[in-house]
């Protein structure tokens, strides 16, 4: 297993993560249905407790629902926003935290907590592992994207019991992230909140041993 992947294919891996960021600016054009049914080939892969495979995914489409979910994030924003003050206030009134409106493919992700698949192996005692199992499929998700060309933007800027909803999910499915997907209209390996100053990257791994 050691020699099976390069160094060429290491270093590669290491640019891929490096370039993966967060995308909140989109080019409208279409994204080409192979290439995103190709990339969403990844969650097929990706691990989760008990094999219980709990991800489930809404593709929103309609204007109906691409406008709830404009409202939805507005709202969300407007009170997330009246939590700070001063210049921090200003920094954040000036973010641009979502592409709901420019990304071509938007896709509701989901958590089904009452399936039966897995058999509860694992969930018995940490049922959360279900949802965490959910976000490490959405991040081979996002790698596989990128490697296509293709960037994503995690919208957490929600109301996800009205977003349920708006999109009329079924019961026991629980809301875990809405995702932008699309071509980016710029590039940067540079995360946008550490240009604009809003945060800086931690420099050191926190860890502890006992």
């Amino acid at each position: 297993m050691q020699d099976r992947f390069s160094p060429e294919f290491r270093e590669n891996l290491w640019e891929l993560m490096r370039w993966r960021r967060d995308v909140r600016r989109f080019r409208t054009d279409p994204v080409e249905a192979a290439v995103l049914d190709r990339c969403l080939r990844a969650f097929t892969l990706a691990p989760s407790v008990g094999l219980s495979e709990p991800w489930r995914l809404i593709r929103v489409e309609s204007p109906d629902a691409r406008a709830a979910l404009m409202r939805n994030f507005e709202a969300s924003n407007a009170r997330a926003l009246a939590c700070y003050e001063g210049e921090r206030a200003a920094l954040y009134a000036r973010l641009k935290l979502e592409g709901l409106r420019e990304a071509p493919v938007q896709i509701a992700v989901f958590c089904d907590d009452t399936t039966a698949k897995g058999a509860g192996l694992g969930a018995g005692t940490m049922p959360e592992a279900r949802a965490y199992s959910v976000v490490g499929a959405i991040n081979l998700f996002w790698l596989a994207l990128r490697a296509e060309g293709l960037g994503l933007g995690w919208v957490s800027i929600l109301d996800p019991d009205q977003l349920t909803r708006d999109l009329a999910a079924p019961e026991g499915w629980r809301f875990i992230g809405h995702l932008c997907v699309g071509l980016p209209a710029a590039e940067c390996d540079t995360p946008e909140l550490e240009r604009l100053g809003w945060e800086d990257r931690a420099a050191t791994l926190i860890m502890e041993s006992r």
